[in-house]
């Protein structure tokens, strides 16, 4: 696999270079190369370096922070230090706080982490005002192009978990091994390891019915009506919101214009990698399933327009429906992906006439390629796609 330098990377080793000294927070799902990207940075750092993991079957204690610090502190001024998967750590927040007070002159660091709100508790808790984050999201379809050779239709049925590329050719072995060596360690340590969650089981049903589901408005009540366990709505909530903190998943509520009424809707469940999807059910099926290759671009889409530094929703109104609407940079986009499902199509219209502001935008294979290869969609361009 030919060797990529991912754009959080780039954005990383930059601010590492100016005078700013502030702390630099990674967040991103496992697996996408947040660890690699800093051992790249690491090899050409000028200066002394100490790169150490807390992800470890036990979790360390926040004095293992205290002495893994001195030992950065030792190396003298400028020393880059780094931090993988600082959410494993308890109270590491005001631990850190402590230690970055006294050394923000002398040290370079950097954390890394793959559970958003183990990580943006403590962040928000002990270090305003101290640290900047950068987002590590799913390999785009660029990335795999460029590594893998790929093209959409590869991307659409196997996502980008670079670790996994090399076993596409034997398709259940490549399943298999994104479902004990990516989703499992996720489920278990990101998520379980971190957070109370009283039927295991039932945590994990919900998971895998939300990827039977790509970017499909589906209400909580029909979600329970299909798990094998009981539970209750306010725990089907929680699961998927746990799914979300981990990258995973992204939760789109209903527009209306209404903060209340988004809140209130059924959600639109959009996984945020197309591999995920295919863990448990054969990507194959995208070629001679019509209508399940459209729902899958209509996902791989909508993770994309997730990575905008927008709000992303979705609309419906009876029969009527609009795929994404997406308010970036002050502006109001209403997205319809128009891959070829049998569908009533006057819901643009309808909309339109509702929100005669917003921007129509029409998606299909043809011009929805260059967002999934984008590494940052802007609202130019996204108005680059109107005909």
């Amino acid at each position: 696999m030919k060797e990529i330098i991912r754009d959080f990377t780039n954005i990383l080793q930059n601010r590492l270079h100016t005078e700013l000294n502030f702390i630099q927070v990674v967040l991103g799902p496992r697996q996408v190369g947040k660890t690699t990207g800093l051992q790249q940075i690491v090899k050409k750092w000028h200066g002394p370096t100490l790169m150490v993991t807390a992800d470890e079957i036990a979790a360390p204690s926040a004095d293992w922070i205290t002495v893994q610090w001195e030992r950065a502190r030792n190396l003298g001024e400028k020393a880059l230090f780094v931090i993988d998967e600082i959410q494993k750590i308890p109270l590491w927040s005001s631990t850190v706080k402590y230690l970055y007070d006294q050394d923000r002159k002398k040290l370079k660091v950097v954390l890394l982490g793959s559970a958003s709100l183990s990580l943006q508790q403590g962040l928000s808790e002990s270090l305003a005002g101290r640290f900047e984050v950068i987002h590590a999201h799913h390999w785009n379809l660029a990335e795999c192009a460029m590594a893998f050779g790929w093209g959409i239709e590869d991307f659409l049925m196997f996502g980008g978990y670079p670790a996994a590329s090399e076993l596409v050719e034997d398709i259940e072995r490549w399943r298999s091994f994104l479902r004990n060596s990516i989703i499992e360690p996720v489920l278990i340590k990101d998520i379980l390891g971190l957070t109370s969650v009283g039927k295991p089981a039932l945590f994990r049903q919900a998971f895998e019915l939300s990827m039977a589901y790509p970017a499909q408005e589906i209400s909580y009540q029909k979600l329970l009506g299909q798990l094998q366990e009981s539970g209750n709505v306010t725990t089907i909530k929680h699961y998927l919101q746990l799914l979300e903190g981990a990258f995973l998943l992204k939760i789109l509520q209903k527009y209306s214009g209404s903060a209340v009424r988004k809140k209130g809707s059924s959600p639109k469940i959009l996984p945020l990698n197309t591999a995920l999807i295919h863990a448990f059910r054969n990507p194959i099926d995208i070629e001679s399933d019509a209508d399940w290759r459209c729902r899958v671009f209509e996902a791989a889409v909508g993770a994309a327009l997730a990575r905008t530094e927008g709000e992303l929703f979705y609309w419906r109104d009876g029969r009527f429906e609009v795929d994404f609407v997406l308010q970036l940079e002050g502006r109001l986009f209403a997205v319809e992906v128009k891959s070829g499902r049998k569908r009533v199509s006057r819901g643009m219209e309808k909309f339109l006439g509702e929100y005669p502001e917003s921007i129509p935008l029409f998606i299909t294979y043809e011009n929805g390629e260059p967002l999934l290869r984008a590494n940052k969609i802007t609202a130019k361009d996204l108005l680059n796609l109107k005909p």
